[in-house]
């Protein structure tokens, strides 16, 4: 399972005095941006490709508070994905410190043709990259999102 560990900072905190919901969406944004980076698609790659993950959808689970300066581990699986791979689902944990889960987030998206702006199948190696952290349990396949 790939993972990064991360500080919440300052901005990522609310009135409560702990991370607000903006931050827990953004932290999974960055990691999966760090993952792309990582394996090959850094921004500039993808904006030579005109090619861009879109989400559909994101669901966040709270289980723990995070406070400010809280060192957070951050993973990334991927739960479900189309056989073309137009479409994907990928699950990721937010982490204490002491290894206990504070939040999870699941999201729904697909790769966006930035040029015709509608969905589209990502090239066989960004498809292979985005496979490499399939998840073992609970894995599905997902409908195309691309019109026959």
């Amino acid at each position: 399972m790939y993972s990064k560990t991360l500080v919440a900072g300052w901005s990522d905190m609310d009135f409560n005095a702990h991370m607000g919901a903006p931050a827990y969406l953004a932290k999974c944004f960055d990691v999966r941006m760090m993952y792309f980076a990582e394996h090959g698609y850094p921004m500039g790659a993808f904006v030579k490709l005109r090619l861009g993950p879109v989400g559909m959808k994101d669901e966040l689970e709270y289980f723990r508070e995070i406070g400010l300066l809280d060192e957070i581990t951050v993973t990334l699986s991927v739960t479900g994905m189309s056989a073309d791979g137009s479409r994907w689902r990928i699950r990721q944990e937010l982490l204490r410190a002491d290894g206990k889960p504070c939040a999870r987030v699941t999201s729904t998206g697909g790769w966006m043709d930035l040029a015709a702006r509608k969905l589209t199948a990502p090239p066989a190696d960004l498809l292979a990259v985005f496979k490499k952290y399939m998840a073992v349990d609970g894995y599905d396949e997902l409908p195309s999102s691309l019109k026959a």
